[in-house]
């Protein structure tokens, strides 16, 4: 009988009720092949059971549990915390009122969760992208919660995504923060959405924007082009500041890849051409806002935030002041 259950069955855990529904009996249901991973709750001790697979049957268990907070972000597949590291046990939110889900490995949230704020995603009951990044907020230091905020505001590439819009705009995530006056984290969910930019391609990028700005430096463009003299688009760098013709890039580990460091110089010699500066900014070196306050020269204040070079040969010669 286990062998003729649905294939998903067998590489998922499932519910107790779920097994009756198809015909189990509760001997069955204590088969030596099938393990319990919580009170109510069994797989196949031979599956191989995924983020997904786990989580499942905890929002199966009754018709008002849905993952929440780090739970649903890791399954939205939100940018990691740089600070704190998602918490790996199963958050789970049930309506105001309602008893908790009391468990081992699992945290239940009572939560006033609103019309339209959950959503059923191959089977699983979840918050929806913007309300999971407001429940975040309660956790997440502010510089992770403009990263995850730059990721949802971000416009897609429709070749490579297959999807042309962004997950969220600025107008809904403004919404879901008027919807829940008084709530944990909500003062943070503002500041994070002040400083959220659409554009920002990762999460590196918004954090060196963001250690930019707490140096006192001008606040960068954000992936906007590079023209030369006829109106052509020669690149579109990472980060820019067009008064003082800066164009600034992060480069990641795939920089180091010999056809990458051929189109990182030809890149680089276009923008010479055009008469801008290219600063890079190796993987993990952004500066703090500390670090980069103790820098007197604001040219050598951008260049050490991004490589620790300086290319005194630039033309014309930079002059930065900080900014008010």
């Amino acid at each position: 009988m286990l062998q003729s259950l649905p294939a998903h069955f067998q590489d998922s855990a499932f519910t107790i009720a779920d097994g009756h529904k198809l015909g189990l009996s509760r001997t069955q249901l204590r088969h030596p092949a099938l393990i319990s991973v919580g009170h109510g709750i069994r797989a196949f001790r031979s599956a191989d059971l995924d983020l997904a697979a786990t989580v499942r049957p905890f929002t199966r268990l009754n018709g008002a549990s849905a993952a929440s907070h780090d739970t649903a972000a890791r399954l939205w597949n939100f940018p990691d915390p740089e600070r704190r590291p998602y918490d790996r046990r199963v958050h789970i939110s049930r309506p105001s009122g309602g008893g908790r889900m009391q468990r081992p490995g699992v945290v239940s949230h009572r939560s006033r969760i609103l019309l339209g704020e959950v959503t059923i995603v191959e089977g699983i009951s979840l918050t929806t992208r913007i309300r999971t990044w407001l429940d975040v907020a309660e956790a997440l230091d502010l510089d992770d919660l403009v990263v995850i905020a730059d990721y949802l505001l971000r416009n897609p590439r429709p070749e490579f995504e297959g999807r042309s819009e962004a997950y969220a705009t600025r107008e809904e995530l403004e919404e879901m923060l008027r919807r829940h006056p008084g709530k944990r984290g909500l003062r943070r969910a503002h500041q994070a959405l002040a400083l959220a930019r659409v554009g920002a391609d990762s999460p590196p990028e918004t954090r060196l924007r963001l250690a930019m700005a707490r140096a006192g430096l001008p606040e960068p463009e954000v992936n906007q082009p590079i023209r030369n003299r006829d109106g052509g688009i020669l690149h579109s760098p990472d980060l820019s500041l067009p008064e003082y013709r800066i164009a600034i890039e992060y480069e990641g580990e795939s920089h180091g890849i010999a056809d990458q460091i051929a189109r990182d110089i030809e890149r680089e010699e276009r923008a010479r051409a055009a008469d801008w500066m290219k600063c890079g900014s190796p993987s993990g070196t952004w500066r703090t806002a500390a670090d980069a306050r103790s820098r007197k020269s604001p040219r050598r204040s951008v260049s050490v935030a991004g490589t620790g070079r300086t290319q005194p040969d630039c033309s014309p010669p930079m002059t930065c002041s900080r900014s008010p």
